[in-house]
Protein backbone atom coordinates (compact mmCIF):
# COMPACT_ATOMS: atom_id res chain seq x y z
CA UNK A 1 0.00 0.00 0.00
CA UNK A 2 1.26 3.68 -0.90
CA UNK A 3 2.13 5.82 2.07
CA UNK A 4 1.46 9.66 1.79
CA UNK A 5 2.49 13.12 3.28
CA UNK A 6 -0.24 15.57 3.64
CA UNK A 7 1.46 19.40 3.00
CA UNK A 8 -0.65 22.59 3.51
CA UNK A 9 0.71 25.95 2.70
CA UNK A 10 -0.69 29.09 3.75
CA UNK A 11 -0.50 32.03 1.27
CA UNK A 12 -1.13 35.54 1.15
CA UNK A 13 -4.96 35.20 0.16
CA UNK A 14 -5.27 31.08 0.30
CA UNK A 15 -4.10 28.05 1.87
CA UNK A 16 -3.91 24.61 -0.45
CA UNK A 17 -3.37 21.10 0.96
CA UNK A 18 -1.24 18.20 -1.34
CA UNK A 19 -1.46 14.77 -0.89
CA UNK A 20 2.25 13.64 -2.07
CA UNK A 21 3.49 10.01 -2.97
CA UNK A 22 6.33 9.63 -0.17
CA UNK A 23 8.75 7.26 -2.80
CA UNK A 24 7.41 9.13 -5.87
CA UNK A 25 6.91 12.47 -5.15
CA UNK A 26 3.70 11.99 -7.32
CA UNK A 27 0.67 14.53 -6.03
CA UNK A 28 -2.18 12.99 -5.87
CA UNK A 29 -4.97 15.10 -4.56
CA UNK A 30 -4.96 18.82 -4.28
CA UNK A 31 -7.24 21.31 -2.73
CA UNK A 32 -7.55 25.14 -1.98
CA UNK A 33 -10.04 27.38 -0.01
CA UNK A 34 -9.50 31.25 -0.44
CA UNK A 35 -9.26 33.09 3.24
CA UNK A 36 -13.22 34.22 3.84
CA UNK A 37 -11.62 37.46 5.29
CA UNK A 38 -8.99 37.69 2.75
CA UNK A 39 -6.08 40.58 3.80
CA UNK A 40 -7.55 43.15 5.74
CA UNK A 41 -6.46 46.53 4.41
CA UNK A 42 -9.29 48.95 5.01
CA UNK A 43 -11.36 48.03 7.64
CA UNK A 44 -11.68 45.21 10.48
CA UNK A 45 -14.72 43.01 10.12
CA UNK A 46 -16.55 45.26 12.72
CA UNK A 47 -16.06 48.00 10.74
CA UNK A 48 -13.25 49.99 12.21
CA UNK A 49 -11.15 52.05 9.43
CA UNK A 50 -7.38 50.82 9.45
CA UNK A 51 -4.25 53.23 9.09
CA UNK A 52 -2.56 53.46 6.07
CA UNK A 53 0.26 50.61 5.98
CA UNK A 54 -1.98 47.87 7.42
CA UNK A 55 -2.62 44.37 6.50
CA UNK A 56 -4.24 41.97 9.08
CA UNK A 57 -6.08 38.65 8.96
CA UNK A 58 -8.83 36.70 10.75
CA UNK A 59 -6.93 33.22 12.26
CA UNK A 60 -10.64 31.63 12.51
CA UNK A 61 -10.03 32.18 8.48
CA UNK A 62 -7.02 29.45 9.09
CA UNK A 63 -8.99 27.06 10.77
CA UNK A 64 -12.06 27.34 8.67
CA UNK A 65 -9.33 26.68 5.65
CA UNK A 66 -7.99 23.47 7.63
CA UNK A 67 -10.78 21.95 8.50
CA UNK A 68 -11.92 21.50 4.83
CA UNK A 69 -8.51 21.47 2.58
CA UNK A 70 -7.28 18.49 3.75
CA UNK A 71 -9.85 16.69 3.94
CA UNK A 72 -10.93 17.39 0.27
CA UNK A 73 -7.47 16.68 -1.02
CA UNK A 74 -7.88 13.23 0.26
CA UNK A 75 -10.89 12.69 -1.13
CA UNK A 76 -9.49 13.98 -5.07
CA UNK A 77 -6.77 11.53 -3.96
CA UNK A 78 -8.69 8.69 -3.14
CA UNK A 79 -7.05 7.60 -0.12
CA UNK A 80 -8.50 7.64 3.63
CA UNK A 81 -6.21 9.28 6.76
CA UNK A 82 -4.72 5.51 7.67
CA UNK A 83 -2.81 6.24 4.38
CA UNK A 84 -1.03 9.67 5.96
CA UNK A 85 2.05 8.54 7.68
CA UNK A 86 2.66 12.47 8.07
CA UNK A 87 1.99 15.95 8.16
CA UNK A 88 3.91 19.56 7.37
CA UNK A 89 2.97 22.93 7.18
CA UNK A 90 4.13 26.69 6.14
CA UNK A 91 3.08 30.13 6.56
CA UNK A 92 3.75 33.62 5.37
CA UNK A 93 6.45 35.13 7.94
CA UNK A 94 6.75 37.33 9.88
CA UNK A 95 2.54 36.44 10.03
CA UNK A 96 2.14 36.84 14.31
CA UNK A 97 -0.93 36.98 16.25
CA UNK A 98 -1.48 37.85 19.87
CA UNK A 99 -3.05 34.79 22.23
CA UNK A 100 -3.96 34.20 25.51
CA UNK A 101 -2.44 31.93 28.37
CA UNK A 102 -5.14 28.87 25.94
CA UNK A 103 -3.85 30.00 22.77
CA UNK A 104 -6.78 31.84 21.87
CA UNK A 105 -6.53 34.78 19.70
CA UNK A 106 -7.86 38.39 21.41
CA UNK A 107 -9.68 39.26 18.42
CA UNK A 108 -11.79 36.48 19.24
CA UNK A 109 -12.73 38.18 22.54
CA UNK A 110 -15.56 40.39 23.06
CA UNK A 111 -13.31 42.71 24.59
CA UNK A 112 -11.12 43.17 21.61
CA UNK A 113 -13.02 42.13 18.32
CA UNK A 114 -12.54 45.91 17.82
CA UNK A 115 -9.09 46.35 18.94
CA UNK A 116 -6.98 46.24 15.44
CA UNK A 117 -3.84 44.79 17.28
CA UNK A 118 -5.89 41.67 18.66
CA UNK A 119 -5.69 40.73 14.67
CA UNK A 120 -3.33 38.51 13.00
CA UNK A 121 -0.52 40.93 11.26
CA UNK A 122 0.33 39.74 7.97
CA UNK A 123 3.93 39.84 6.91
CA UNK A 124 2.98 42.56 4.79
CA UNK A 125 2.06 44.96 7.78
CA UNK A 126 4.03 48.03 7.64
CA UNK A 127 2.66 50.04 10.07
CA UNK A 128 5.84 50.17 12.19
CA UNK A 129 7.93 51.51 9.52
CA UNK A 130 9.22 54.29 12.06
CA UNK A 131 10.11 51.85 14.51
CA UNK A 132 11.73 49.69 12.86
CA UNK A 133 13.70 52.71 11.71
CA UNK A 134 14.47 53.17 15.23
CA UNK A 135 15.43 49.62 15.60
CA UNK A 136 18.19 49.97 12.57
CA UNK A 137 19.60 52.87 14.28
CA UNK A 138 19.63 51.31 17.97
CA UNK A 139 20.25 47.30 17.14
CA UNK A 140 23.45 47.17 14.65
CA UNK A 141 24.87 44.40 17.26
CA UNK A 142 21.88 42.47 16.17
CA UNK A 143 21.43 43.01 12.46
CA UNK A 144 24.96 41.78 11.29
CA UNK A 145 23.41 39.12 10.06
CA UNK A 146 20.40 40.38 8.54
CA UNK A 147 21.05 42.67 6.17
CA UNK A 148 22.03 45.75 8.74
CA UNK A 149 18.87 46.97 8.77
CA UNK A 150 15.52 45.35 10.31
CA UNK A 151 12.56 44.93 8.63
CA UNK A 152 8.89 46.78 9.10
CA UNK A 153 7.44 43.46 8.26
CA UNK A 154 9.70 41.41 11.32
CA UNK A 155 8.35 40.73 15.13
CA UNK A 156 9.64 43.07 16.85
CA UNK A 157 8.67 46.16 15.11
CA UNK A 158 5.38 44.78 15.15
CA UNK A 159 5.13 44.12 18.83
CA UNK A 160 6.77 47.31 19.83
CA UNK A 161 3.49 49.12 17.66
CA UNK A 162 0.94 46.75 19.68
CA UNK A 163 3.36 47.78 22.98
CA UNK A 164 2.91 51.41 22.21
CA UNK A 165 -0.22 51.93 20.75
CA UNK A 166 -2.86 49.32 22.78
CA UNK A 167 -0.83 48.59 26.12
CA UNK A 168 -4.01 47.13 27.52
CA UNK A 169 -4.06 44.73 24.66
CA UNK A 170 -0.48 44.42 25.38
CA UNK A 171 -0.69 43.56 28.69
CA UNK A 172 -3.41 40.69 28.78
CA UNK A 173 -1.44 38.81 25.78
CA UNK A 174 0.14 35.77 27.22
CA UNK A 175 2.33 34.94 23.50
CA UNK A 176 3.10 36.87 20.83
CA UNK A 177 3.57 33.72 18.05
CA UNK A 178 3.71 32.80 14.30
CA UNK A 179 0.32 31.92 12.93
CA UNK A 180 2.34 28.58 11.43
CA UNK A 181 3.61 27.85 15.16
CA UNK A 182 0.06 28.85 16.38
CA UNK A 183 -1.85 26.54 13.98
CA UNK A 184 0.75 24.15 15.34
CA UNK A 185 -0.32 24.50 18.42
CA UNK A 186 -3.93 23.81 17.87
CA UNK A 187 -2.98 20.51 15.79
CA UNK A 188 -0.77 19.16 18.31
CA UNK A 189 -0.71 20.65 21.49
CA UNK A 190 2.83 21.64 21.47
CA UNK A 191 4.07 25.09 21.65
CA UNK A 192 7.26 25.23 19.39
CA UNK A 193 9.30 27.67 17.06
CA UNK A 194 10.59 27.57 13.57
CA UNK A 195 14.38 27.93 13.02
CA UNK A 196 13.80 29.76 9.97
CA UNK A 197 11.24 32.69 11.71
CA UNK A 198 12.48 33.01 14.81
CA UNK A 199 16.38 33.40 13.53
CA UNK A 200 15.62 35.66 10.73
CA UNK A 201 12.25 37.38 11.23
CA UNK A 202 12.66 37.74 15.08
CA UNK A 203 16.19 38.24 15.50
CA UNK A 204 16.93 35.12 17.85
CA UNK A 205 20.11 33.78 17.52
CA UNK A 206 20.97 30.43 18.80
CA UNK A 207 23.84 31.30 21.29
CA UNK A 208 22.15 34.27 22.91
CA UNK A 209 18.43 33.83 22.16
CA UNK A 210 16.20 37.14 21.15
CA UNK A 211 17.40 40.61 21.72
CA UNK A 212 17.97 41.70 25.11
CA UNK A 213 16.18 43.17 28.00
CA UNK A 214 19.16 46.41 27.88
CA UNK A 215 18.27 46.64 24.62
CA UNK A 216 14.26 46.60 24.15
CA UNK A 217 14.14 49.01 27.31
CA UNK A 218 16.47 51.14 25.40
CA UNK A 219 13.53 51.39 22.58
CA UNK A 220 11.23 52.19 25.07
CA UNK A 221 10.96 51.74 28.81
CA UNK A 222 9.23 48.64 30.10
CA UNK A 223 9.57 47.13 26.33
CA UNK A 224 11.90 44.33 27.55
CA UNK A 225 8.64 42.49 29.22
CA UNK A 226 8.15 41.02 25.79
CA UNK A 227 10.56 38.57 26.16
CA UNK A 228 8.25 37.08 29.03
CA UNK A 229 5.51 36.72 25.61
CA UNK A 230 7.57 34.95 22.95
CA UNK A 231 8.06 31.00 22.51
CA UNK A 232 11.57 30.28 23.46
CA UNK A 233 11.47 26.05 21.99
CA UNK A 234 13.11 26.83 18.72
CA UNK A 235 13.67 23.68 16.89
CA UNK A 236 15.31 22.47 13.64
CA UNK A 237 13.38 22.14 10.24
CA UNK A 238 12.65 18.42 9.86
CA UNK A 239 11.71 18.39 13.36
CA UNK A 240 9.01 16.53 14.94
CA UNK A 241 6.78 18.97 16.49
CA UNK A 242 4.18 16.86 18.03
CA UNK A 243 1.68 14.35 16.91
CA UNK A 244 -2.04 15.28 15.56
CA UNK A 245 -3.92 15.56 19.08
CA UNK A 246 -7.98 14.72 19.20
CA UNK A 247 -8.45 18.63 18.74
CA UNK A 248 -6.19 18.00 15.37
CA UNK A 249 -7.85 15.27 14.17
CA UNK A 250 -11.48 17.01 14.42
CA UNK A 251 -9.84 20.23 12.19
CA UNK A 252 -8.03 17.94 9.63
CA UNK A 253 -9.36 14.54 9.05
CA UNK A 254 -6.27 12.70 10.27
CA UNK A 255 -5.06 10.21 12.88
CA UNK A 256 -4.56 10.76 15.68
CA UNK A 257 -0.72 10.27 16.61
CA UNK A 258 -0.13 11.19 12.90
CA UNK A 259 3.69 13.17 13.24
CA UNK A 260 3.45 16.93 12.32
CA UNK A 261 6.79 18.57 11.19
CA UNK A 262 7.78 22.29 13.32
CA UNK A 263 6.22 24.78 11.04
CA UNK A 264 8.60 26.43 8.25
CA UNK A 265 8.14 29.43 6.12
CA UNK A 266 6.72 29.78 3.03
CA UNK A 267 9.76 30.69 0.87
CA UNK A 268 12.01 28.66 2.90
CA UNK A 269 10.27 25.34 2.81
CA UNK A 270 9.99 25.56 -1.42
CA UNK A 271 13.69 24.94 -1.50
CA UNK A 272 13.62 21.29 -0.97
CA UNK A 273 11.01 21.11 -3.84
CA UNK A 274 14.03 21.49 -6.51
CA UNK A 275 14.77 17.85 -6.05
CA UNK A 276 18.58 17.19 -5.44
CA UNK A 277 20.06 20.10 -3.52
CA UNK A 278 23.19 21.69 -4.60
CA UNK A 279 24.60 24.52 -2.42
CA UNK A 280 25.07 27.90 -4.69
CA UNK A 281 21.58 27.33 -6.33
CA UNK A 282 19.22 30.41 -5.94
CA UNK A 283 15.26 29.91 -6.04
CA UNK A 284 12.70 32.49 -6.71
CA UNK A 285 9.61 31.93 -5.22
CA UNK A 286 7.46 34.34 -7.67
CA UNK A 287 4.20 34.99 -6.26
CA UNK A 288 2.60 38.05 -4.58
CA UNK A 289 5.93 39.06 -3.31
CA UNK A 290 9.21 37.23 -4.49
CA UNK A 291 11.32 35.70 -1.65
CA UNK A 292 15.27 34.76 -3.31
CA UNK A 293 16.44 31.74 -1.07
CA UNK A 294 19.75 30.27 -1.66
CA UNK A 295 21.95 27.45 -0.01
CA UNK A 296 26.00 27.99 -0.05
CA UNK A 297 28.51 26.29 1.96
CA UNK A 298 30.14 30.24 2.43
CA UNK A 299 28.72 32.82 4.96
CA UNK A 300 29.68 36.08 4.61
CA UNK A 301 27.61 39.37 5.85
CA UNK A 302 25.39 40.68 2.68
CA UNK A 303 23.74 44.30 2.40
CA UNK A 304 20.07 44.83 2.18
CA UNK A 305 19.38 41.29 2.70
CA UNK A 306 16.88 39.60 5.04
CA UNK A 307 19.64 37.27 7.17
CA UNK A 308 21.53 34.72 6.66
CA UNK A 309 21.63 31.89 9.58
CA UNK A 310 23.26 28.22 9.15
CA UNK A 311 20.61 25.86 9.09
CA UNK A 312 17.48 28.18 8.05
CA UNK A 313 17.35 25.92 5.09
CA UNK A 314 19.37 22.81 5.07
CA UNK A 315 21.52 21.26 7.95
CA UNK A 316 24.37 22.13 7.60
CA UNK A 317 24.71 24.60 4.98
CA UNK A 318 23.75 28.61 5.27
CA UNK A 319 20.41 30.27 4.29
CA UNK A 320 20.18 33.49 2.78
CA UNK A 321 16.99 35.28 1.94
CA UNK A 322 16.58 38.30 -0.03
CA UNK A 323 13.10 39.45 -1.43
CA UNK A 324 10.54 41.94 -2.92
CA UNK A 325 7.66 43.19 -1.18
CA UNK A 326 5.65 43.26 -4.18
CA UNK A 327 5.69 41.29 -7.32
CA UNK A 328 1.97 39.57 -8.19
CA UNK A 329 0.68 42.58 -5.96
CA UNK A 330 1.99 45.12 -8.54
CA UNK A 331 0.71 43.05 -11.55
CA UNK A 332 -3.22 42.58 -9.80
CA UNK A 333 -3.06 46.51 -8.80
CA UNK A 334 -2.12 47.04 -12.45
CA UNK A 335 -4.87 44.69 -13.85
CA UNK A 336 -7.94 46.30 -11.44
CA UNK A 337 -7.00 50.11 -11.71
CA UNK A 338 -5.24 50.75 -14.99
CA UNK A 339 -7.36 49.19 -17.64
CA UNK A 340 -9.91 50.71 -19.79
CA UNK A 341 -13.39 49.28 -21.23
CA UNK A 342 -12.28 47.84 -24.24
CA UNK A 343 -9.65 45.61 -22.83
CA UNK A 344 -12.22 44.25 -20.47
CA UNK A 345 -15.16 43.85 -22.73
CA UNK A 346 -12.14 41.78 -24.86
CA UNK A 347 -11.44 39.83 -21.96
CA UNK A 348 -14.86 38.99 -21.23
CA UNK A 349 -16.08 37.69 -24.79
CA UNK A 350 -12.49 35.83 -25.23
CA UNK A 351 -13.12 34.03 -21.56
CA UNK A 352 -9.77 34.81 -20.37
CA UNK A 353 -8.26 36.62 -17.21
CA UNK A 354 -7.16 40.35 -17.82
CA UNK A 355 -3.87 38.89 -16.88
CA UNK A 356 -4.14 36.86 -19.88
CA UNK A 357 -4.90 39.23 -22.13
CA UNK A 358 -2.30 41.80 -20.82
CA UNK A 359 0.27 39.01 -21.46
CA UNK A 360 -0.77 38.14 -24.89
CA UNK A 361 -0.31 41.79 -25.94
CA UNK A 362 2.86 42.57 -23.78
CA UNK A 363 4.08 39.60 -25.88
CA UNK A 364 4.05 41.40 -29.29
CA UNK A 365 6.38 44.21 -27.96
CA UNK A 366 10.06 44.01 -28.12
CA UNK A 367 12.61 45.16 -25.50
CA UNK A 368 11.99 49.13 -24.79
CA UNK A 369 9.85 49.67 -27.54
CA UNK A 370 7.02 51.35 -24.89
CA UNK A 371 9.96 53.64 -23.70
CA UNK A 372 8.97 52.87 -20.20
CA UNK A 373 10.53 51.83 -17.23
CA UNK A 374 9.39 51.70 -13.42
CA UNK A 375 10.67 51.01 -9.66
CA UNK A 376 8.71 47.85 -8.69
CA UNK A 377 8.20 49.95 -5.15
CA UNK A 378 4.51 49.96 -5.11
CA UNK A 379 5.03 48.04 -1.99
CA UNK A 380 7.92 49.76 -1.08
CA UNK A 381 11.22 47.93 -1.41
CA UNK A 382 12.09 44.80 1.11
CA UNK A 383 15.90 44.26 -0.52
CA UNK A 384 18.43 45.53 -0.81
CA UNK A 385 16.82 48.99 0.28
CA UNK A 386 14.67 47.79 3.40
CA UNK A 387 12.60 51.21 3.05
CA UNK A 388 8.69 50.38 3.09
CA UNK A 389 8.11 54.27 3.08
CA UNK A 390 9.50 54.32 -0.90
CA UNK A 391 6.89 53.39 -3.38
CA UNK A 392 6.16 52.92 -7.42
CA UNK A 393 7.13 55.17 -10.30
CA UNK A 394 6.42 54.61 -13.93
CA UNK A 395 8.50 56.87 -15.99
CA UNK A 396 8.06 57.68 -19.96
CA UNK A 397 4.41 57.66 -19.93
CA UNK A 398 2.87 59.24 -23.25
CA UNK A 399 -0.57 60.22 -24.30
CA UNK A 400 -0.13 56.67 -26.60
CA UNK A 401 0.55 54.49 -24.04
CA UNK A 402 -1.25 51.28 -24.05
CA UNK A 403 -1.96 49.03 -20.72
CA UNK A 404 0.02 46.13 -21.92
CA UNK A 405 3.24 48.63 -21.57
CA UNK A 406 2.54 49.33 -18.39
CA UNK A 407 2.21 45.94 -17.69
CA UNK A 408 5.51 45.17 -19.49
CA UNK A 409 7.35 47.80 -17.95
CA UNK A 410 6.21 46.33 -14.53
CA UNK A 411 7.57 42.63 -15.41
CA UNK A 412 10.65 44.30 -16.75
CA UNK A 413 11.08 46.44 -12.93
CA UNK A 414 10.57 43.06 -10.93
CA UNK A 415 13.17 41.38 -13.35
CA UNK A 416 15.47 44.33 -12.73
CA UNK A 417 14.77 44.33 -8.66
CA UNK A 418 15.99 40.68 -8.88
CA UNK A 419 19.32 41.62 -10.65
CA UNK A 420 20.00 44.40 -8.45
CA UNK A 421 19.52 41.67 -5.63
CA UNK A 422 21.64 38.97 -7.36
CA UNK A 423 24.38 41.52 -8.45
CA UNK A 424 24.59 42.44 -4.60
CA UNK A 425 25.30 38.63 -3.27
CA UNK A 426 27.84 38.22 -5.96
CA UNK A 427 29.75 41.81 -5.00
CA UNK A 428 29.64 40.59 -1.67
CA UNK A 429 31.06 37.00 -2.30
CA UNK A 430 28.40 34.68 -2.50
CA UNK A 431 28.21 33.24 -6.25
CA UNK A 432 25.05 32.15 -7.61
CA UNK A 433 25.51 28.93 -9.89
CA UNK A 434 22.10 28.00 -11.03
CA UNK A 435 18.79 30.17 -10.65
CA UNK A 436 15.16 28.48 -10.26
CA UNK A 437 11.85 29.61 -10.12
CA UNK A 438 8.84 28.33 -8.67
CA UNK A 439 5.37 29.82 -7.53
CA UNK A 440 2.23 30.26 -9.61
CA UNK A 441 2.86 33.04 -11.75
CA UNK A 442 6.52 31.18 -12.94
CA UNK A 443 4.18 28.35 -14.01
CA UNK A 444 1.45 30.62 -15.43
CA UNK A 445 3.34 33.04 -17.36
CA UNK A 446 6.46 31.96 -20.06
CA UNK A 447 6.00 35.64 -21.00
CA UNK A 448 7.25 37.16 -17.12
CA UNK A 449 10.30 34.30 -17.37
CA UNK A 450 11.62 34.94 -20.42
CA UNK A 451 11.91 38.19 -19.32
CA UNK A 452 13.39 37.39 -16.07
CA UNK A 453 16.16 35.20 -18.21
CA UNK A 454 16.50 37.91 -20.57
CA UNK A 455 17.38 40.55 -18.34
CA UNK A 456 19.24 38.25 -15.71
CA UNK A 457 21.26 36.78 -18.44
CA UNK A 458 20.92 33.03 -16.85
CA UNK A 459 19.17 29.85 -17.88
CA UNK A 460 16.42 30.02 -15.21
CA UNK A 461 14.62 26.19 -14.22
CA UNK A 462 11.20 25.42 -13.22
CA UNK A 463 10.05 23.46 -10.45
CA UNK A 464 8.11 20.84 -11.72
CA UNK A 465 5.12 21.34 -9.24
CA UNK A 466 2.70 24.40 -8.92
CA UNK A 467 2.27 23.82 -5.62
CA UNK A 468 6.16 23.74 -4.26
CA UNK A 469 5.69 25.12 -0.45
CA UNK A 470 2.83 22.39 0.13
CA UNK A 471 5.16 19.65 -1.58
CA UNK A 472 7.78 21.08 0.28
CA UNK A 473 6.33 21.19 3.96
CA UNK A 474 5.11 16.99 3.05
CA UNK A 475 8.82 16.76 2.49
CA UNK A 476 9.88 17.60 5.85
CA UNK A 477 6.57 15.44 7.00
CA UNK A 478 8.50 12.91 6.17
CA UNK A 479 11.73 13.43 7.85
CA UNK A 480 9.91 14.33 11.11
CA UNK A 481 8.45 11.22 10.83
CA UNK A 482 11.82 9.51 10.37
CA UNK A 483 10.42 7.68 6.61
CA UNK A 484 13.89 9.77 5.38
CA UNK A 485 16.84 9.75 7.77
CA UNK A 486 17.62 13.38 6.12
CA UNK A 487 16.39 16.23 4.08
CA UNK A 488 18.74 15.51 1.22
CA UNK A 489 17.48 11.80 0.79
CA UNK A 490 13.34 12.93 0.94
CA UNK A 491 14.15 16.06 -1.23
CA UNK A 492 15.60 13.89 -3.90
CA UNK A 493 12.44 11.32 -3.98
CA UNK A 494 10.11 13.65 -3.48
CA UNK A 495 11.13 16.77 -6.01
CA UNK A 496 12.21 18.22 -9.07
CA UNK A 497 12.78 20.53 -11.82
CA UNK A 498 11.55 20.47 -15.44
CA UNK A 499 13.38 19.63 -18.28
CA UNK A 500 13.87 22.22 -20.36
CA UNK A 501 15.30 25.92 -18.89
CA UNK A 502 14.75 29.35 -19.57
CA UNK A 503 17.37 30.53 -21.65
CA UNK A 504 18.51 34.08 -22.25
CA UNK A 505 17.96 35.74 -25.49
CA UNK A 506 21.38 37.51 -26.44
CA UNK A 507 19.60 39.63 -28.81
CA UNK A 508 17.46 41.57 -25.62
CA UNK A 509 20.41 41.92 -23.75
CA UNK A 510 22.26 45.14 -25.12
CA UNK A 511 18.63 46.80 -24.52
CA UNK A 512 17.79 45.67 -20.90
CA UNK A 513 21.83 46.30 -20.02
CA UNK A 514 20.65 50.29 -20.78
CA UNK A 515 17.35 50.17 -19.26
CA UNK A 516 18.65 48.29 -15.78
CA UNK A 517 20.92 51.14 -15.81
CA UNK A 518 18.37 53.88 -15.59
CA UNK A 519 17.17 51.39 -13.10
CA UNK A 520 19.86 51.37 -11.18
CA UNK A 521 20.09 55.76 -11.48
CA UNK A 522 16.51 55.64 -10.15
CA UNK A 523 17.39 53.61 -6.99
CA UNK A 524 20.34 56.01 -6.40
CA UNK A 525 17.97 59.26 -7.06
CA UNK A 526 14.92 57.83 -5.33
CA UNK A 527 16.17 55.36 -2.91
CA UNK A 528 19.35 56.10 -1.36
CA UNK A 529 18.70 60.21 -0.28
CA UNK A 530 19.19 62.28 -3.96
CA UNK A 531 15.61 63.66 -3.56
CA UNK A 532 13.36 61.79 -1.08
CA UNK A 533 10.06 63.17 -2.58
CA UNK A 534 8.80 59.76 -2.20
CA UNK A 535 8.92 59.90 1.79
CA UNK A 536 7.31 63.18 2.07
CA UNK A 537 4.43 62.34 -0.01
CA UNK A 538 4.19 59.46 1.32
CA UNK A 539 3.66 61.84 4.80
CA UNK A 540 0.97 64.02 3.01
CA UNK A 541 -1.04 60.83 2.16
CA UNK A 542 -0.87 59.96 5.74
CA UNK A 543 -2.19 63.39 6.96
CA UNK A 544 -5.87 62.33 8.22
Amino acid sequence: MAKYSVGVDFGSLSARAVVIDVDTGFQAGTAVMDYPHGVMTRTLPTGEKLPDGYALQHPQDYLDCLSRIIRDAMKSAGITADEVISMGLDFTACTVLPVDSDYRPLCFDEKYKHEKHAYVKLWKHHGAQALSETITEKGQRYLGDLGGASSAEWMFPKLWETYREARGLYDDTYSFIEAGDWVVRRMTGNATRGLTAAAIKAMWNEERGYPDAEFLDSLETGFSSVLEKLPENVLHLGSRAGNINSEGSDLTGLNIGTPVAVFNTDAHVSYVSMGRIIPGTMLMIIGTSTCHILASEKYTKVEGICGVVKDSLIDGLYGYEAGQSGVGDCFDWMVKNCVNAEYVDEARSRGISMHELLTEKAKTLKPGQSGLIALDWLNGNRSVLADFTLSGLLLGLTLETRPEEIYRSLIEATAFGTRRIMETFEKAGVSIERLVACGGISKKNSLLMQIYADILQKEIYTVKTDQSAALGSAVYGTVAAGYYKDIYEAAARMGGLDDIPYRPNIAHTEVYDKLYSEYVALEELFGRGGNNVMKRLRKLRSIK
